[in-house]
């Protein structure tokens, strides 16, 4: 759902541009907006191997393994949060090119 938010954020600012500032600037926020997707779909992968992990945890039952599940649960997080910061600076960016 981000994803498709950011891309249309940056349809918006792109078909807003009417000058050339402001289409450097579109262009900028459509960068923007393909590496925050990016960004985006790397935090998805995250979320799927700490879910994995948890599993496994759950299975085994050992400590080592929910210590690690710990682990890469946390990682996905912090992903996450940068995925978060890049989709608002696309957004941000997005905004700019269309004023």
């Amino acid at each position: 759902m981000r994803i498709v938010t950011i891309a249309a954020v940056a349809a918006l600012a792109i078909g807003a541009a009417a000058c050339q500032p402001k289409a450097e600037k579109a262009n900028d926020a459509a960068a923007d907006a393909t590496a925050a997707a990016a960004s985006s779909q790397q935090a998805a992968d995250a979320a799927a191997q700490a879910a994995n992990a948890s599993t496994t945890a759950a299975q085994n039952g050992d400590t080592a393994t929910a210590k690690a599940a710990g682990d890469t649960a946390a990682a996905a997080g912090d992903q996450a949060e940068k995925a978060g910061d890049k989709a608002k600076d696309a957004g941000h960016d997005a905004k700019d090119a269309a004023h």
